[in-house]
Protein backbone atom coordinates (compact mmCIF):
# COMPACT_ATOMS: atom_id res chain seq x y z
CA UNK A 1 0.00 0.00 0.00
CA UNK A 2 1.10 3.68 -0.87
CA UNK A 3 1.83 6.21 1.84
CA UNK A 4 1.80 9.88 1.78
CA UNK A 5 3.81 12.46 3.29
CA UNK A 6 3.26 16.14 3.24
CA UNK A 7 5.87 18.76 4.41
CA UNK A 8 4.02 22.56 5.36
CA UNK A 9 6.22 25.33 4.13
CA UNK A 10 5.85 28.60 5.94
CA UNK A 11 6.52 30.93 3.10
CA UNK A 12 7.08 34.47 4.05
CA UNK A 13 5.06 36.79 1.51
CA UNK A 14 6.09 37.83 -1.30
CA UNK A 15 8.45 34.87 -1.55
CA UNK A 16 6.12 32.37 -2.99
CA UNK A 17 7.08 33.04 -6.51
CA UNK A 18 10.17 32.23 -5.81
CA UNK A 19 9.37 28.60 -3.56
CA UNK A 20 7.11 27.70 -6.87
CA UNK A 21 10.66 28.44 -9.42
CA UNK A 22 12.90 26.56 -6.69
CA UNK A 23 10.27 23.21 -6.58
CA UNK A 24 9.72 24.14 -10.43
CA UNK A 25 13.38 23.93 -11.12
CA UNK A 26 13.81 20.37 -9.27
CA UNK A 27 10.52 18.81 -10.12
CA UNK A 28 12.14 15.63 -11.53
CA UNK A 29 15.07 15.56 -9.34
CA UNK A 30 13.14 12.79 -7.24
CA UNK A 31 11.83 10.67 -9.91
CA UNK A 32 14.38 8.12 -10.13
CA UNK A 33 14.64 7.52 -6.42
CA UNK A 34 13.39 3.92 -5.64
CA UNK A 35 9.23 3.83 -4.48
CA UNK A 36 8.48 7.67 -5.19
CA UNK A 37 5.34 7.51 -7.32
CA UNK A 38 4.21 11.22 -7.33
CA UNK A 39 4.44 14.47 -6.67
CA UNK A 40 2.42 18.07 -5.54
CA UNK A 41 3.23 21.11 -4.73
CA UNK A 42 -0.30 23.43 -3.58
CA UNK A 43 -0.41 26.51 -2.82
CA UNK A 44 -1.54 28.81 -0.06
CA UNK A 45 -5.51 29.17 0.53
CA UNK A 46 -6.61 33.02 1.02
CA UNK A 47 -5.21 34.19 4.54
CA UNK A 48 -2.51 31.01 4.72
CA UNK A 49 0.72 31.25 4.40
CA UNK A 50 2.24 27.47 3.96
CA UNK A 51 3.15 25.34 0.59
CA UNK A 52 2.22 21.43 1.04
CA UNK A 53 4.48 19.21 -0.16
CA UNK A 54 2.68 15.85 -1.11
CA UNK A 55 5.10 13.07 -2.35
CA UNK A 56 3.78 9.38 -2.19
CA UNK A 57 5.94 6.21 -2.19
CA UNK A 58 5.47 2.65 -2.26
CA UNK A 59 6.19 2.39 1.41
CA UNK A 60 7.68 3.71 4.40
CA UNK A 61 10.88 1.95 4.01
CA UNK A 62 11.75 3.65 0.08
CA UNK A 63 10.87 7.50 1.85
CA UNK A 64 13.39 6.58 4.54
CA UNK A 65 16.02 5.66 2.13
CA UNK A 66 15.11 8.62 0.19
CA UNK A 67 15.17 10.52 3.27
CA UNK A 68 18.35 9.50 4.95
CA UNK A 69 20.17 9.29 1.93
CA UNK A 70 19.42 12.05 -1.26
CA UNK A 71 17.82 14.76 0.53
CA UNK A 72 20.13 14.70 3.12
CA UNK A 73 22.74 15.46 0.53
CA UNK A 74 20.60 18.00 -1.09
CA UNK A 75 19.68 19.92 2.25
CA UNK A 76 23.85 19.68 3.32
CA UNK A 77 24.68 21.12 -0.68
CA UNK A 78 22.34 23.72 0.10
CA UNK A 79 20.13 22.66 -2.35
CA UNK A 80 17.06 21.93 -0.26
CA UNK A 81 14.44 23.73 1.50
CA UNK A 82 14.77 24.35 5.31
CA UNK A 83 11.43 25.18 6.12
CA UNK A 84 8.89 24.63 8.97
CA UNK A 85 8.28 20.61 8.76
CA UNK A 86 5.04 18.42 9.43
CA UNK A 87 5.10 15.11 7.90
CA UNK A 88 1.99 13.48 8.35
Amino acid sequence: MSIIKINALSVPEGRGEEIEKRFAARKHAVDSAPGFEGFQLLRPTAGEDRYFVVTQWADEESYAQWRDGEAQSLHRHGRGENHETDSA
